[in-house]
């Protein structure tokens, strides 16, 4: 049987994430994709076993592996950037090659995908605007 119950509103409820922990085999690869993504390192680094980084109230964790294997899929990460376009750039000037070019999708955000040096999937997305100004899906 599933459980179909949802809770709406009231004390307690979930309304962000605030970190997500990834497995790196390569804590320096990881680490310089990271921060080409514009995340400042807040604790750890290099030669560390765990290494938190931050942009806004946004924290990715890495956590080195001794095997990590992202096959077949990993699930995806998807993080808000104020201008997709231009996180985009940075991230081609930085080197990388996203999956795909940013894109206006039909479910309302404006998004393209990359992998991480360990293989896990990000989403770099931003709600399209409405009729009216207010972004598609934006919680007040």
């Amino acid at each position: 049987m599933t459980d179909t119950r949802t809770i709406e509103g009231g004390a307690g409820r979930i309304e962000s994430i605030n970190a997500v922990t990834l497995a790196t085999g390569d804590m320096a690869a990881s680490l310089a994709f990271y921060q080409a993504l514009g995340m400042r390192l807040r604790y750890g680094g290099v030669d560390a076993r765990f290494t938190s980084l931050q942009s806004g109230t946004c924290h990715v964790n890495l956590s080195a592996a001794l095997v990590v294997s992202a096959a077949p899929f990993p699930g995806r990460v998807i993080f808000y950037v104020d201008d997709v376009d231009a996180a985009y750039t940075k991230i081609c000037t930085a080197g990388y090659v996203p999956e795909t070019a940013p894109a206006d999708a039909p479910w309302g955000e404006r998004f393209f995908h990359i992998r991480d040096p360990s293989g896990h999937e990000l989403s770099l997305a931003r709600p399209l605007a409405a009729a009216g100004g207010d972004a598609v899906g934006e919680i007040d």
